[in-house]
C-alpha cells in the first residue's frame, strides 16, 4: 500500500494512492486504509523519488491535477456564498434609491390614491362657500277681465323683485372648513400609510431580486465547480483509479446542479417581472437589473427605540389621531347646525296706477325657522358617538403599532442569531471540508460517497446562508414598516 503525506494537501491529512507497493512505505496487510491523520510528519525523499516524497511517475500524474488551483480545481473563481453576495451587488443596474424614486413617480396605485388627497383638498373650497342669495321676481295687479267696458290688463301691473339671503350663525362655515381640512389631513396620512405598505412590498421584491441574483451566481459557480470534479474523476477513471460505474454516478449527479441553475434563472426572471410591474416599467426583462448590498448589519437598536420611532412616524397612527380631532369638530358642527339661521329679504315694488303721493315701495323681511321639532338631535348624538368610536380605534391602532414593532424586532433578532455562526464558522468550515475531501478524493484518500456528501453539505450551507440573508433583509423591511420609516437601510 502506498501511504504518503502530500504537502500540497490541507495540513494534517494523509492519503493513499493505491494498494500497490511504491518503495516508500510497504505493508503486508491486505486491507487498504483510506485516510490517516498526520501531525507534523516529515518524510524525506527516497531514491528515485521527487521532493514531495512521491515516486517520480506518480508525481507527474499528480502534478497534472494539482497545479491549477485550490483543491486541484482549475480556474475556480468562487469558493463560497460571500462571492455570490458580491455578484448580487454589481455596479450596474438600479439602486434601491433609484427604484424607490421611480416607484413613487410611476406606480399607478400610488398615483391614483394621490388624486384622492387632491379631491379632499377641493372639498375645502366647497365647505367654506357662503350660501347663495335668492332672487325672486313677482308681478301683481294685472287685470284679467274687462271692467265697465274697459280692459287695460298691464296698466295696473306692479313688478316686485325680491332678494333674500340666509345668514349662517355660530360659525358654521368655519366649522365646515375645519372639518374639511382635517379630512384632507386624514387622506394625506392614509396616502402616506398606503405608500408605506407599498414600499414594503417593493422592498421585499427588491430583496427577492437581489437574492435570486446571488443564488443564480452561486448555482452557476457550483455547476462550474462540479464540472471540474467531473474532469478530475474522468482522469482518475482513465488512469484506472475508479470504476466506470463510479464515474457514471458522478456525471448523473450533474443533473441536479443543472436543475438548480435553471430554476435560479427562472426565479430571477420572475422576480424582475414582478418588480417591473410594481414600477409600471415597460423595460425588457433582459435589459433590467438592480444592484444593492446583499449582506446584513450586525447592529440593532433596542426595541424601545423602535417603538418611540414608530409612535412618532406611523402614518396610520397619525390618521387615527386626526380622525378623533375631526370627530370633535363634526360634533361641534352638528350642534351649530341645530341653531336657527335667519333669512333676510328686500323687496322693491313700483306701481304707477296707485292714486297716492308715491308709486315706489321698498319692503324688508326677516324669516326665522322655528326649531320646535327638528333641532338636529340625531346628528348631535351620532357625532358624539363618533368621538368615542374614533378614540377606541386610535387605541387599537396604538396597540397594533407596539405589536408590529415587537414582532418584527424579534424576527430580525432571531435571524441575526442564526447568521452570526454562519459568518464566523459554518461558511469557512463548509468550504474547508469540501476542498479537503475533494483533494482526498483526487488522490484516492476519500470515497465517492464522501465526495458527494461533502459537496451536498457545501451547497446546503451556502444556500442556507443566502436564504438567511434574504430573510434578514425582508425582516428589516418589516421592521422599517412597523417603525414608519427606513431605520435600517
Amino acid at each position: 500500500m502506498n501511504l504518503y503525506c502530500n504537502r500540497a494537501a490541507p495540513q494534517g491529512i494523509c492519503f493513499y494512492t493505491g494498494c500497490r507497493p511504491t518503495g516508500l512505505l510497504r505493508f503486508s496487510a491486505t486491507a487498504c486504509l483510506a485516510l490517516y491523520v498526520c501531525v507534523s510528519v516529515s518524510v524525506g525523499p527516497a531514491v528515485g523519488q521527487g521532493t514531495s516524497g512521491l515516486p517520480q511517475a506518480p508525481q507527474a500524474k499528480t502534478q497534472q491535477l494539482v497545479q491549477t488551483g485550490v483543491a486541484g480545481l482549475p480556474n475556480q473563481p468562487m469558493q463560497s456564498a460571500k462571492d455570490a453576495q458580491a455578484a448580487a451587488s454589481n455596479p450596474s443596474g438600479l439602486s434601491w434609491d433609484d427604484v424607490k424614486a421611480k416607484f413613487e413617480a410611476q406606480n399607478p396605485t400610488l398615483r391614483a390614491d394621490a388624486v384622492n388627497v387632491d379631491e379632499m383638498k377641493a372639498q375645502e373650497v366647497t365647505a367654506f362657500l357662503r350660501p347663495n342669495p335668492t332672487f325672486t321676481l313677482g308681478a301683481d295687479g294685472t287685470q284679467i277681465a274687462p271692467h265697465n267696458g274697459s280692459w287695460q290688463p298691464l296698466r295696473g301691473t306692479a313688478p316686485s323683485p325680491n332678494f333674500t339671503y340666509l345668514h349662517e350663525r355660530q360659525g358654521k362655515r368655519e366649522l365646515r372648513l375645519e372639518s374639511a381640512q382635517q379630512g384632507t389631513q386624514i387622506a394625506a396620512s392614509q396616502h402616506a400609510d398606503l405608500e408605506r405598505t407599498l414600499l414594503f412590498n417593493l422592498r421585499s421584491q427588491f430583496v427577492a431580486t437581489l437574492q435570486a441574483k446571488a443564488v443564480l451566481a452561486l448555482t452557476r459557480e457550483e455547476l462550474d465547480y462540479y464540472d471540474h470534479l467531473i474532469e478530475i474523476s474522468k482522469l482518475r477513471w482513465q488512469n484506472g483509479d475508479i470504476a466506470q460505474i463510479d464515474f457514471d454516478r458522478i456525471e448523473l449527479q450533474r443533473v441536479q446542479y443543472e436543475s438548480d441553475f435553471e430554476t435560479a434563472m427562472v426565479n430571477l426572471r420572475q422576480a424582475k417581472i414582478i418588480l417591473l410591474q410594481l414600477l409600471d416599467d415597460k423595460t425588457p426583462v433582459e435589459s433590467f437589473d438592480v444592484k444593492g448590498s446583499f449582506d446584513y448589519i450586525d447592529q440593532l437598536q433596542t426595541v424601545e427605540e423602535f417603538q418611540h420611532i414608530a409612535l412618532d412616524n406611523r402614518p396610520d397612527l397619525k390618521a387615527a389621531y386626526q380622525s378623533v380631532q375631526q370627530a370633535f369638530t363634526n360634533n361641534r358642527l352638528a350642534i351649530a347646525n341645530g341653531s336657527t339661521d335667519p333669512t333676510f329679504g328686500v323687496t322693491y315694488t313700483y306701481n304707477g296706477s296707485f292714486n297716492t303721493t308715491a308709486n315706489q315701495f321698498l319692503g324688508v323681511s326677516v324669516s326665522v325657522p322655528l326649531r320646535i321639532f327638528d333641532r338636529n338631535q340625531g346628528e348631535k348624538a351620532r357625532t358624539l358617538l363618533g368621538i368615542t368610536k374614533n378614540q377606541r380605534q386610535q387605541d387599537a391602532v396604538n396597540a397594533q403599532v407596539f405589536s408590529d414593532v415587537d414582532s418584527a424586532y424579534v424576527q430580525v433578532e432571531s435571524t441575526l442569531h442564526l447568521l452570526r455562526p454562519y459568518k464566523a464558522h459554518y461558511l469557512d468550515q463548509a468550504t474547508r471540508v469540501r476542498d479537503t475531501v475533494t483533494f482526498a478524493y483526487q488522490h484516492g484518500g476519500a470515497s465517492l460517497l464522501d465526495l458527494l456528501n461533502a459537496q451536498n453539505d457545501f451547497r446546503s450551507v451556502e444556500l442556507s446562508y443566502l436564504q438567511l440573508i434574504g430573510t434578514y433583509l425582508t425582516a428589516t423591511g418589516q421592521l422599517n414598516l412597523a417603525a414608519g420609516r427606513e431605520v435600517i437601510q
